[in-house]
């Protein structure tokens, strides 16, 4: 169970790192050039960095407190954050009538389930 909660959690902060990196430093416009990334129109350039920082925090608070062993209480807390964030996304979606997103977005919420309930409850750091 321990490897696949650290499998888990490797695959999110990968995604979100690399997804929330970009969404902070590449222009708004270059971000809506990308097919499933439409949703930055209906957002300011400021927002947009907002979520990608959120998701950079997210992926830094899923691998680093174990590595370094202080703090292991951030790593369900980010992904419920993760979750959090996914449900906000199916409900643009959703809006936006774009399913193959919101299906992305559910297998993200899925895997962040998963390392919340695992890292607060059977594979805890924290005892």
């Amino acid at each position: 169970m321990d490897l696949a909660l650290w499998i888990a959690a490797v695959f999110l902060a990968l995604v979100f790192g690399v997804g929330g990196a970009a969404k902070v430093v590449v222009p708004k416009e270059k971000i809506a050039a990308f097919k499933f990334a439409g949703w930055v129109e209906d957002w300011s350039p400021a927002a947009v960095r907002g979520i990608g920082g959120l998701e950079v925090l997210a992926a830094i608070g899923l691998v680093l407190p174990p590595l370094v062993g202080i703090g292991t209480v951030f790593v369900p807390l980010a992904a419920i954050g993760i979750v959090l964030v996914m449900v906000g996304a199916i409900f643009v979606h959703a809006r936006r009538r774009e399913p193959l997103n919101i299906a992305g977005n559910l297998l993200y919420l899925a895997v962040a389930a998963f390392v919340a309930w695992g890292r607060f409850g059977p594979e805890s750091f924290m005892g």
